[in-house]
């Protein structure tokens, strides 16, 4: 395996991809633009599906980028909108109800290295504002402060939805996103690389084989088909507990195609390259299909028809239809609702309430990762 990035605390237990190769041809041709962005200063947006391995990607960026100080991760999905100004910018004693103390906020405490600013679409629109004029004039003021403290700091952002859509709907600012997205790279999905697949699915095997007590362990030629043949809708993630998950309850050390079972409870419905989909990649196929012409020719009928009786709610009863629709779709997972809507789940939050669907004062979301420093 010529090419393998780990976390360095990979012994935890995490909800991140904890390794990432470049086996494939499109990761080996992914892995050169970030040996020609890292030494740079350009600004990084990295693009992927929830467990594809933006983070270690962006280690990688900083790894080559020559900086001597720290590489710190933050996922601003994790802070509610009230706490997560003094997070990332830091705050002044008495600044706020509780703040007893001043305190750093990440940017300062990443000063001389890189910042990693995970699920960026999620940042409030205020915060916005904020984050494009810390990078603008590479300085921060804290909360309760009018002293500017000069920055340093490298800022690698990345997204699992398209900005580009966010921009057009008007939740994310246009300007900020040019200013991030200087150098883009782009992790394809597990299952469009699948010549990383197998040396992933052997590092996780000589992982979890190390840590069980087993000795031997190795992959039979049809897991490797198996392995091969689905789709990995959770990404890395995925793959690393199959093959977690395979090794306790398979009867031998040779992991056969019925020890990944797992991976055959795949919902019965749109393909993905002529292999049965899991439920939530036959639902993004289906939002494939539902952008075709005829749909959306039938779609602007109704408009019309509507339109011309006059209904005086019209925006509002087809927002909160679509809201509504796609919140039940996904369970009433409001991550998942983002994630099909293309929207941040601040604000999903807000329509949400808007509409009834989630109390304003309770919030069923599923709880977010920590904020984690390298």
């Amino acid at each position: 395996m010529s090419h393998l990035l780990t976390l360095p605390d990979a012994g935890a237990l995490s909800i991140r991809a904890k390794a990432l190769v470049f086996e494939d041809p499109g990761s080996v041709a992914l892995l050169e633009r970030v040996e020609q962005v890292a030494p740079t200063d350009a600004t990084v947006l990295v693009i992927g599906e929830t467990g594809t391995g933006k983070e270690l990607l962006a280690r990688r960026v900083h790894q080559g980028s020559g900086r001597r100080g720290p590489f710190l991760a933050v996922n601003c999905g994790a802070f509610s909108e009230a706490l997560i100004d003094a997070e990332l910018f830091g705050h002044e004693s008495g600044a706020f109800t509780g703040a007893s103390q001043a305190r750093a906020g990440w940017f300062e405490s990443a000063n001389g290295g890189t910042l990693f600013l995970d699920e960026i679409g999620d940042l409030p629109l205020a915060l916005q504002v904020k984050l494009l004029r810390v990078l603008q004039e590479r300085q921060v003021v804290r909360l309760g402060s009018r002293k500017p403290i000069p920055l340093d700091v490298r800022l690698i952002a990345a997204t699992n939805v398209d900005l580009r859509n966010a921009v057009a709907a008007g939740h994310f600012r246009a300007d900020l996103y040019y200013r991030i997205s200087v150098a883009t790279l782009e992790l394809r999905p597990l299952y469009e690389r699948p010549g990383d697949i197998l040396p992933l699915a052997r590092h996780f095997l000589a992982n979890y084989s190390a840590r069980l007590g087993i000795t031997g362990a190795s992959l039979a030629p049809d897991a490797e088909q198996a392995l091969l043949a689905h789709d990995w809708p959770g990404n890395i993630r995925e793959l690393e507990n199959v093959v977690h998950y395979a090794l306790i309850v398979a009867p031998a050390s040779r992991l056969t195609a019925v020890d990944l079972q797992v991976i055959q409870r795949s919902v019965a419905g749109a393909s993905r390259g002529g292999r049965p989909l899991p439920a939530t990649a036959a639902a993004q196929a289906a939002d494939t299909a539902i952008a075709a012409a005829p749909a959306i020719d039938a779609l602007r009928e109704v408009f019309l028809q509507r339109l011309h009786a006059a209904q005086p709610d019209l925006f509002n009863k087809v927002e909160e239809t679509l809201v509504k629709t796609a919140f039940e779709l996904c369970g009433g997972n409001q991550v998942h609702t983002a994630r099909q809507l293309g929207l941040s789940r601040n604000v999903l939050r807000t329509l949400l309430k808007r509409h009834g669907l989630l109390d304003a004062g309770h919030d069923l979301s599923e709880p977010a990762a920590p904020a984690t420093a390298g």
